[in-house]
């Protein structure tokens, strides 16, 4: 969701782009054309897989000071804290250090935007980003999401999809079950009834997508659905799985990072959105949207999305029918859905 405020930079200023990110993000990097280098390291306020150790700071501090970088962009919803990365980069000695901050951050910015989010508005995450680099007077007529997606990658995905059974010529999509997050979780009894109810009522073959951490989910769905449905998990690198989400009529899942990817590749969606982060709605791309509570024990301890909580999601909605999924889905097929409208709270 920051790649048209990294585009704006890269258009106005004519820069080379590094982007820091984590292990779990990086495979996404590639496929940027905006992105002209990756850094990753594990850092300890960024959720990774495994423990950051103590030194790191100090690895990647001297290797950024090494890089002589002009300037520093720092990327961050509103309930995150940006003077860790804002730390890092000042002991890096990077002259030009741009972020929203709640609290007055001093010299750890030199660009200081002051955080009015949410306490008096809450914009896309998109538009959040490209209002940030707007400070510094970058812009870009072109704010739509997007993928590179090389040609071996495409034919990979289609060899894969022929190779599972699929019938191209009848109506297929895929699903997306797993999810990072126990509270976005939808039930899996309620997938299978869903999917059953796409492939026996609608006619529609589903394909379960999902990581190599997600084979045995995958598989589970595929087998208590039956004939119809097929497990991908595990099958695809993150650049074949775009190029799968790019060939399919439709991506079916919850607020994760597919949906992104759908929206990157103009493909139809219906997310059962999980009310957590109200800006992290699909960008410029049709569908519906399901939205459902999380349960009280889930909900998060950051107080700034508690405040969210309580301000915005008073109301309670339960988990989305398998019937409602199914006419979300044909709906937006049929092509009577119209494109998301941007969030502003």
């Amino acid at each position: 969701m920051s790649v048209p405020a990294i585009r704006a930079l890269k258009e106005s200023f004519g820069c080379e782009i590094t982007v820091l990110t984590s292990s779990m993000a990086a495979a996404v990097c590639p496929l940027l054309p905006e992105i002209d280098d990756t850094i990753i390291y594990d850092l300890p306020w960024i959720k990774s897989p495994g423990q950051a150790r103590p030194e790191t700071l100090f690895e990647i501090s001297e290797l950024l000071r090494q890089r002589s970088f002009d300037a520093c962009v720092i990327f961050t919803v509103y309930s995150q804290n940006p003077l860790p990365a804002a730390m890092l980069a000042y002991l890096a000695a990077i002259p030009r250090r741009l972020a929203y901050c709640r609290e007055n951050p001093y010299q750890l910015l030199t660009d200081w935007v002051p955080d009015r989010e949410p306490y008096e508005v809450i914009h896309h995450q998109v538009r959040r980003d490209l209002l940030l680099v707007e400070h510094i007077g970058a812009k870009t007529a072109d704010q739509r999401l997007s993928v590179r997606i090389g040609g071996e990658a495409r034919q990979a995905s289609l060899e894969k999809l022929s190779a599972l059974g699929i019938d191209k010529d009848k109506p297929w999509l895929i699903v997306h079950a797993g999810v990072s997050e126990d509270k976005r979780k939808y039930p899996e009894e309620l997938w299978i009834e869903t999917a059953r109810g796409l492939v026996q009522q609608a006619g529609i073959q589903v394909v379960f997508s999902g990581s190599p951490s997600e084979r045995e989910l995958t598989t589970r769905l595929q087998r208590a659905v039956g004939q119809g449905a097929y497990s991908a998990g595990g099958m695809l690198n993150v650049e074949e799985f775009a190029a799968l989400i790019s060939e399919a009529p439709l991506l079916v899942s919850v607020n994760t990072g597919p949906i992104h990817l759908a929206a990157a590749t103009g493909t139809p969606v219906v997310v059962l959105y999980a009310l957590t982060n109200p800006q992290h709605l699909p960008w410029a791309v049709s569908g519906r949207v399901l939205p459902f509570s999380i349960p009280v024990v889930l909900k998060s301890s950051n107080e700034v999305i508690r405040f969210t909580d309580k301000t915005f999601f008073k109301e309670l909605y339960e988990l989305p029918r398998p019937a409602d999924v199914i006419s979300a889905v044909q709906e937006v097929l049929s092509g009577r859905a119209g494109q998301f409208p941007e969030l502003i709270c």
